[in-house]
Protein backbone atom coordinates (compact mmCIF):
# COMPACT_ATOMS: atom_id res chain seq x y z
CA UNK A 1 0.00 0.00 0.00
CA UNK A 2 1.66 3.26 -0.92
CA UNK A 3 2.17 5.80 1.92
CA UNK A 4 2.39 9.70 1.12
CA UNK A 5 2.58 12.58 3.71
CA UNK A 6 -0.16 14.54 4.54
CA UNK A 7 0.73 18.16 4.77
CA UNK A 8 -1.17 21.49 6.02
CA UNK A 9 -2.56 24.27 4.01
CA UNK A 10 0.94 25.92 4.75
CA UNK A 11 3.25 22.70 3.59
CA UNK A 12 4.18 21.48 6.68
CA UNK A 13 3.66 18.01 7.62
CA UNK A 14 1.35 16.65 10.08
CA UNK A 15 1.33 12.83 9.41
CA UNK A 16 1.00 10.69 7.13
CA UNK A 17 -1.78 8.40 5.01
CA UNK A 18 -1.54 4.76 3.98
CA UNK A 19 -3.53 4.68 0.52
CA UNK A 20 -5.72 1.74 -0.64
CA UNK A 21 -4.10 -0.10 -3.24
CA UNK A 22 -7.17 -1.52 -5.17
CA UNK A 23 -7.62 2.54 -5.71
CA UNK A 24 -3.96 4.50 -5.45
CA UNK A 25 -1.97 1.37 -6.22
CA UNK A 26 -3.35 -0.31 -9.58
CA UNK A 27 -1.70 -1.12 -12.46
CA UNK A 28 -2.03 1.61 -14.93
CA UNK A 29 -3.54 0.38 -17.75
CA UNK A 30 -2.52 3.11 -20.86
CA UNK A 31 -5.56 1.37 -23.21
CA UNK A 32 -8.29 2.01 -20.91
CA UNK A 33 -7.16 5.46 -20.47
CA UNK A 34 -7.14 6.44 -24.14
CA UNK A 35 -10.26 4.82 -24.57
CA UNK A 36 -11.98 7.17 -21.41
CA UNK A 37 -9.83 10.63 -22.37
CA UNK A 38 -10.88 9.81 -26.13
CA UNK A 39 -14.69 9.88 -25.05
CA UNK A 40 -14.59 12.52 -22.69
CA UNK A 41 -12.99 14.41 -25.36
CA UNK A 42 -15.66 13.46 -28.49
CA UNK A 43 -18.78 14.19 -25.63
CA UNK A 44 -17.23 17.66 -25.25
CA UNK A 45 -18.03 18.58 -28.85
CA UNK A 46 -21.06 20.27 -29.67
CA UNK A 47 -21.65 18.99 -33.12
CA UNK A 48 -24.04 21.96 -34.11
CA UNK A 49 -20.92 22.56 -37.22
CA UNK A 50 -23.60 22.73 -40.80
CA UNK A 51 -22.52 24.09 -44.40
CA UNK A 52 -24.51 24.08 -47.47
CA UNK A 53 -24.51 21.89 -50.40
CA UNK A 54 -24.71 22.71 -53.80
CA UNK A 55 -28.48 21.44 -53.42
CA UNK A 56 -29.36 24.28 -50.66
CA UNK A 57 -27.09 26.89 -51.88
CA UNK A 58 -29.70 29.66 -53.52
CA UNK A 59 -29.40 30.35 -57.03
CA UNK A 60 -27.81 28.39 -59.71
CA UNK A 61 -30.85 27.47 -61.69
CA UNK A 62 -29.38 28.46 -64.58
CA UNK A 63 -27.10 26.57 -66.84
CA UNK A 64 -23.81 29.55 -67.18
CA UNK A 65 -23.56 29.01 -70.71
CA UNK A 66 -24.46 26.25 -74.19
CA UNK A 67 -23.30 22.82 -73.60
CA UNK A 68 -21.05 23.15 -76.75
CA UNK A 69 -19.78 25.63 -78.91
CA UNK A 70 -17.95 27.98 -76.37
CA UNK A 71 -14.37 26.11 -76.43
CA UNK A 72 -15.19 26.42 -72.25
CA UNK A 73 -15.70 23.43 -70.47
CA UNK A 74 -19.32 21.76 -69.84
CA UNK A 75 -21.42 23.74 -66.88
CA UNK A 76 -24.37 22.99 -65.64
CA UNK A 77 -24.94 25.24 -62.63
CA UNK A 78 -22.85 28.13 -60.61
CA UNK A 79 -23.67 26.68 -57.39
CA UNK A 80 -21.35 23.57 -58.35
CA UNK A 81 -18.22 23.42 -55.49
CA UNK A 82 -15.62 24.82 -57.66
CA UNK A 83 -17.34 27.75 -58.33
CA UNK A 84 -17.22 30.69 -55.86
CA UNK A 85 -20.27 31.10 -53.88
CA UNK A 86 -21.18 27.10 -55.02
CA UNK A 87 -22.09 24.36 -52.20
CA UNK A 88 -19.80 22.80 -50.09
CA UNK A 89 -18.80 18.86 -51.03
CA UNK A 90 -19.74 16.67 -48.11
CA UNK A 91 -20.94 19.28 -45.96
CA UNK A 92 -20.82 18.88 -41.96
CA UNK A 93 -24.52 18.86 -40.50
CA UNK A 94 -25.51 18.34 -36.93
CA UNK A 95 -25.21 15.40 -35.43
CA UNK A 96 -23.93 14.14 -31.81
CA UNK A 97 -20.59 12.94 -31.45
CA UNK A 98 -21.45 10.95 -28.00
CA UNK A 99 -19.48 8.43 -26.64
CA UNK A 100 -20.52 6.17 -24.05
CA UNK A 101 -17.97 3.44 -21.89
CA UNK A 102 -19.17 0.85 -19.76
CA UNK A 103 -19.29 1.59 -15.98
CA UNK A 104 -16.51 -0.67 -15.01
CA UNK A 105 -13.91 0.46 -17.70
CA UNK A 106 -14.75 4.36 -16.37
CA UNK A 107 -14.05 2.66 -13.24
CA UNK A 108 -10.56 1.20 -14.25
CA UNK A 109 -9.60 4.36 -16.02
CA UNK A 110 -10.11 6.51 -13.01
CA UNK A 111 -7.95 3.69 -10.35
CA UNK A 112 -5.28 3.79 -13.24
CA UNK A 113 -4.98 7.83 -13.14
CA UNK A 114 -4.88 8.04 -9.78
CA UNK A 115 -2.27 5.52 -9.74
CA UNK A 116 -0.27 7.29 -12.17
CA UNK A 117 -0.49 10.45 -10.41
CA UNK A 118 0.90 8.72 -7.00
CA UNK A 119 3.48 6.77 -8.95
CA UNK A 120 4.86 10.09 -10.46
CA UNK A 121 5.24 11.96 -7.43
CA UNK A 122 2.32 14.54 -8.08
CA UNK A 123 0.06 13.23 -6.24
CA UNK A 124 -0.28 16.11 -2.74
CA UNK A 125 -2.41 15.19 0.29
CA UNK A 126 -3.97 18.62 2.22
CA UNK A 127 -5.44 17.20 5.65
CA UNK A 128 -8.28 20.23 5.49
CA UNK A 129 -8.87 22.88 2.42
CA UNK A 130 -10.52 25.33 3.94
CA UNK A 131 -11.41 29.37 3.50
CA UNK A 132 -13.47 31.85 5.81
CA UNK A 133 -13.62 34.11 3.01
CA UNK A 134 -13.21 34.31 -0.49
CA UNK A 135 -9.21 34.71 -0.79
CA UNK A 136 -7.28 33.95 -4.13
CA UNK A 137 -4.31 35.07 -2.31
CA UNK A 138 -4.68 32.10 0.34
CA UNK A 139 -5.58 29.71 -2.40
CA UNK A 140 -2.70 30.88 -4.41
CA UNK A 141 -0.28 30.51 -0.98
CA UNK A 142 -1.41 27.30 -0.42
CA UNK A 143 -1.03 26.26 -3.94
CA UNK A 144 3.08 27.42 -4.02
CA UNK A 145 3.19 25.88 -0.03
CA UNK A 146 2.46 22.25 -1.13
CA UNK A 147 4.55 22.41 -4.09
CA UNK A 148 2.29 22.33 -7.01
CA UNK A 149 3.08 23.00 -10.39
CA UNK A 150 1.23 25.49 -12.78
CA UNK A 151 -1.36 23.65 -13.70
CA UNK A 152 -3.12 21.74 -10.94
CA UNK A 153 -6.91 20.03 -10.24
CA UNK A 154 -7.77 20.38 -6.46
CA UNK A 155 -10.04 17.61 -5.35
CA UNK A 156 -12.79 18.24 -2.78
CA UNK A 157 -14.67 15.94 -0.47
CA UNK A 158 -17.68 18.68 -0.18
CA UNK A 159 -18.77 21.20 -2.68
CA UNK A 160 -17.42 24.59 -0.53
CA UNK A 161 -18.72 27.80 -2.10
CA UNK A 162 -15.96 29.80 -0.83
CA UNK A 163 -12.75 27.72 -1.73
CA UNK A 164 -14.25 27.09 -4.92
CA UNK A 165 -14.51 30.62 -5.61
CA UNK A 166 -11.24 31.49 -4.11
CA UNK A 167 -9.74 29.23 -6.83
CA UNK A 168 -11.87 30.48 -9.62
CA UNK A 169 -8.98 33.40 -10.51
CA UNK A 170 -5.95 31.25 -10.45
CA UNK A 171 -4.95 30.76 -14.20
CA UNK A 172 -4.77 26.77 -15.19
CA UNK A 173 -6.35 25.63 -12.09
CA UNK A 174 -9.71 23.57 -11.72
CA UNK A 175 -11.37 22.63 -8.97
CA UNK A 176 -13.36 18.92 -8.43
CA UNK A 177 -15.77 17.20 -6.13
CA UNK A 178 -14.88 13.54 -5.95
CA UNK A 179 -18.21 12.33 -7.62
CA UNK A 180 -17.22 14.62 -10.61
CA UNK A 181 -13.34 13.83 -11.17
CA UNK A 182 -12.46 12.37 -14.61
CA UNK A 183 -9.62 10.91 -16.54
CA UNK A 184 -9.00 13.71 -18.36
CA UNK A 185 -8.38 16.32 -15.98
CA UNK A 186 -6.47 14.23 -13.52
CA UNK A 187 -4.13 13.35 -16.56
CA UNK A 188 -3.96 16.88 -17.81
CA UNK A 189 -2.92 18.60 -14.39
CA UNK A 190 0.87 18.53 -13.38
CA UNK A 191 0.06 17.87 -9.69
CA UNK A 192 -3.58 16.40 -8.47
CA UNK A 193 -4.06 18.62 -4.75
CA UNK A 194 -6.51 16.29 -3.04
CA UNK A 195 -8.32 16.96 0.30
CA UNK A 196 -7.46 14.20 3.02
CA UNK A 197 -11.52 13.31 3.21
CA UNK A 198 -11.72 13.95 -0.53
CA UNK A 199 -9.14 10.50 -0.96
CA UNK A 200 -10.84 8.66 2.04
CA UNK A 201 -14.23 9.09 -0.14
CA UNK A 202 -12.39 7.99 -3.53
CA UNK A 203 -11.33 4.74 -1.39
CA UNK A 204 -14.62 4.20 0.03
CA UNK A 205 -16.53 4.65 -3.59
CA UNK A 206 -13.99 2.98 -6.01
CA UNK A 207 -12.21 0.20 -3.59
Amino acid sequence: MPNVKVVNMKGAEVGEMTLSDKVFGAEVNGAVLHTAVRAYLMNQRQGTQSALTRTEVSGGGKKPWRQKGTGRARQGSTRAPQWTHGGVVFAPKPRSYRVTINKKVRQLAIKSALSAKVASGDFVVVDAIVADEYKTKVMAEMLAAVGAKKKALVVLADNDAKVVGSFANIACVKTAQTNAINVYDILNADTLVIAKGAAEKLEEVYA
